[in-house]
């Protein structure tokens, strides 16, 4: 029971937000250190279970081997760029999801652990053991408010949440199929996209729309939450191509969504025409920042601090996602 007890801490999302309003605050969960160990070695055995049974999707990058954002934003810009050199349009949706971890349904997903991915006997019930009977505190200056039970979603700030919601979304995989769009997932992260021809614009946007709205149908189902708000659409191709689009937002969800110049998908700028131009100037910008900040006290470090400094703050930033 112990293992079960998390202490969460309210951090300020940015230095600078107002303090008063619980929107600016990341919620961090503790947990004990003793059953992040247990949990690692269960994880083991899960990955291998799934690995050697074949029962990982292959368009979810996620806490995968050889897997990682990189893999997942190369899968995406490979496949708008082939569309691309094929004189076609392709739409694009970023789909964002509400509190995703925090409202998962325990008896849907051990229903689907034992289904779809064979979990059985001593096993399902260790899951079982693992997702029920949990509490959460929060401190605030080393005082502590009285726990609350978390009745649903897996525990934050755990080995094996984030794992457990991939195998819960994983039949959100066939919705998208049935309306044959392209699409990669990353944990909650979920792309869409479909081509066509500037004239044929108009379906595409309506299956993408269609697709979408049988995406809330089955989330709502499995008590997750589509926010439209943050959905983000732009079209993507040559410039002559885009330009040819007549079409300036989408329906998704009954709001009109208007079309974006440029989209954030995994900590990579894209914009309509695949430039890069934006990315690369984000990435300098971030880069200048921190060489101006370690110029500072400079005068203070080695060489070799200076070096590992440099390599941690500044190379590091150019290194990310560098094959894209």
């Amino acid at each position: 029971q112990q293992f079960k007890q998390a202490l969460v801490t309210p951090l300020l999302k940015k230095p600078g937000l107002d303090s008063n309003d619980m929107k600016n605050f990341r919620p961090v969960s503790n947990l004990p250190f003793i059953s992040k160990i247990l949990e690692k070695v269960v994880l083991t055995q899960l990955r291998n279970h799934l690995s050697s049974n074949n029962l990982l999707e292959i368009c979810q990058s996620a806490y995968r081997k050889d897997h990682s954002t990189e893999t997942a934003v190369l899968s995406v810009l490979d496949g708008l760029l082939v569309s691309a050199d094929e004189r076609l349009v392709s739409l694009v949706a970023l789909l964002d999801l509400s509190a995703a971890f925090d409202t998962l349904d325990h008896t849907i997903l051990l229903q689907r652990l034992e289904m779809t991915y064979g979990v059985r006997g001593t096993v399902l019930d260790w899951f079982a053991s693992y997702l029920s009977e949990r509490f959460q505190s929060v401190i605030v200056d080393g005082v502590v408010s009285a726990s609350r039970p978390l009745v649903y979603g897996v525990p934050q700030g755990s080995v094996l949440g984030p794992v457990l919601f991939t195998l819960y979304s994983q039949p959100l995989s066939d919705v998208i199929s049935d309306h044959d769009c392209d699409y990669h997932k990353y944990a909650d992260d979920t792309e869409l996209s479909k081509g066509a021809s500037p004239d044929q614009f108009d379906s595409v946007q309506s299956c993408i729309q269609t697709c979408i709205g049988d995406v809330l149908i089955w989330m709502n189902s499995n008590k997750l939450k589509l926010n439209t708000d943050k959905t983000e659409v732009m079209p993507v191709g040559s410039a002559s191509r885009v330009a040819l689009v007549e079409s300036e937002c989408a329906n998704i969800g009954g709001n009109s969504v208007p079309f974006k110049m440029s989209v954030k998908y995994l900590g990579v700028h894209l914009d309509q025409t695949l430039s890069m131009r934006q990315h690369i100037d984000s990435v300098c910008r971030a880069s200048f920042l921190e060489l101006r900040r370690a110029a500072t006290i400079r005068p203070y470090l080695s060489q070799s601090a200076t070096a590992r400094l440099v390599a941690a703050m500044i190379i590091s930033r150019l290194d990310s996602c560098n094959s894209v």
